[in-house]
């Protein structure tokens, strides 16, 4: 508990870091996270959350469910598990996970798309995050 904020921070650092990051790359169709800029939800992240909007976000990669499990299985640094908030960075593809029982189209209805992946982002190294997550792009092309 003594740690909590100096953790929280580095949290938050690093999502905001790796939504920006993610935003420019070119095999990223779009990013879910309510700081960026060009998010829908901006204004209010800046009025609730001014510090940062949380340590997870999603983005959807091009190329859809193939890709978005060749992205997540290729991750090393990465967890690939369906919890949050952890101090390690967790990955997760929930059309061919936590949601694969259910259609693609009772899916889409419930805002999970083929290749939205879900990142809930750790204390580890920034440089180490991008790393992996590059990683995971090259075995997506």
């Amino acid at each position: 508990l003594e740690t909590l904020s100096l953790r929280i921070e580095r949290h938050v650092e690093n999502a905001q870091a790796t939504a920006a990051w993610l935003e420019k790359h070119p095999q990223v169709e779009k990013v879910n996270y309510a700081s960026l800029p060009s998010s829908k939800w901006n204004a209010l992240a800046k009025k609730y959350a001014p510090k940062g909007s949380g340590s997870v976000l999603s983005f959807e990669i091009k190329g859809g469910i193939e890709s978005g499990k060749k992205f997540v299985e290729a991750l090393n640094l990465f967890s690939h598990v369906a919890n949050i908030g952890d101090v390690r960075s967790l990955v997760i593809h929930p059309a061919s996970t936590t949601h694969s029982q259910l259609s693609p189209e009772e899916q889409l209805t419930a805002g999970v798309t083929p290749g939205l992946i879900r990142l809930s982002l750790g204390l580890e190294n920034i440089n180490d995050i991008k790393a992996d997550l590059e990683v995971g792009f090259a075995a997506a092309k």
